[in-house]
């Protein structure tokens, strides 16, 4: 059975030229240059496809860049008229915050630790400046957190590729959160929290 398939397809080859398809006065060496300079529509030419006869469209009502998100001043910059906003401008909910969590425990922690306080592996093996405690930065604006991530910071570098913009604002809002978290007063607790961090307080160590 194998073998008339295969005498077809041996002469099928050399009625189109033995080593290729030449597609009438085409050879391969054209076809291959075809697919590689397509013909395109260039800006602001015409094409008559369209009742304006513009190539060019304008992009659907509502449209709204992937990295331009609105809604809120500073989103996609951490400025607002030239300086850096104070607090996250998204909503902050525990959606949010689980995925700060989970991206600052990926990128961030492995040099500022995952307590934000700047213990790692990584920090005790640096031979140069160390990766600074990120619970001592409290008094920083939320925008210069965003910015250092965005932009890099000192020895640090951009992590804008690995972390998209409202992905950073979560690490933002998580980092406020470990900040807090490490730094908040007994009176802050509510009671039921602060009772139990008493009597845990109390146990013999």
């Amino acid at each position: 059975m194998k073998r008339p398939v295969f005498l077809l397809l041996a002469s099928l080859g050399l009625s189109l030229g033995g080593s290729g398809c030449s597609c009438g006065d085409l050879h391969s060496s054209d076809i291959l240059q075809r697919m590689e300079v397509q013909y395109k529509y260039l800006p602001y030419q015409e094409n008559n496809l369209f009742a304006d006869g513009r190539a060019m469209r304008v992009p659907p009502e509502g449209t709204v860049p992937k990295e331009r998100p609105v809604g809120y001043p500073g989103v996609a910059t951490g400025l607002v008229a030239g300086a850096l906003v104070e607090n996250v401008p998204l909503p902050v909910t525990a959606d949010l915050l689980g995925r700060g969590k989970k991206k600052f425990e990926i990128v961030c922690a492995t040099c500022h630790g995952l307590v934000g306080n700047g213990d790692s592996m990584v920090a005790d093996n640096m031979p140069t400046r160390l990766p600074p405690s990120l619970i001592a930065l409290s008094d920083k604006p939320a925008g210069f957190l965003y910015q250092a991530i965005t932009l890099g910071y000192g020895l640090m570098p951009s992590f804008s590729g690995e972390i998209p913009v409202e992905d950073r604002w979560a690490v933002v809002a998580y980092v406020r959160a470990l900040q807090l978290s490490q730094n908040a007063k007994l009176t802050q607790l509510p009671e039921e929290d602060r009772e139990k961090v008493m009597k845990e307080a109390s146990w013999p160590q």
